[in-house]
């Protein structure tokens, strides 16, 4: 089953002094996603939810489309947290606040 949307989550940009972007995000960036119970990184896109662009240092809803469903089917819950990264920087932190692909809920 192939959906438009794998989860909703709250995303956190860290602000430039805490080693994040200088610059805001669109809607539609697609930076590299890690849990932490898996070495695995993912390219996730995020459509920010009621707004086109965040700022370093602000708090956003978004949802999230990942590219590797497979890898990560049946191994995530709501409350997930997540880093999310441009190279070896880390950009923001999430957490999942909806499961919307139920290939990916935990069993």
């Amino acid at each position: 089953m192939s959906t438009d949307i794998d989860f909703i989550a709250e995303l956190y940009f860290r602000t430039p002094e805490q080693g994040g972007r200088s610059t805001q995000a669109s809607s539609g960036y697609r930076p590299t996603i890690k849990f932490p119970f898996d070495n695995m990184l993912t390219s996730g896109e995020q459509i920010y939810v009621g707004r086109n662009n965040v700022e370093p240092g602000e708090t956003v809803r978004a949802k999230i489309k990942i590219v590797a469903v497979e890898h990560f089917r049946n191994r995530l819950t709501v409350g997930t947290k997540f880093e999310f990264t441009e190279g070896a920087t880390i950009i923001g932190t999430g957490k999942i606040l909806e499961l919307v692909n139920p290939e990916l809920k935990k069993r």
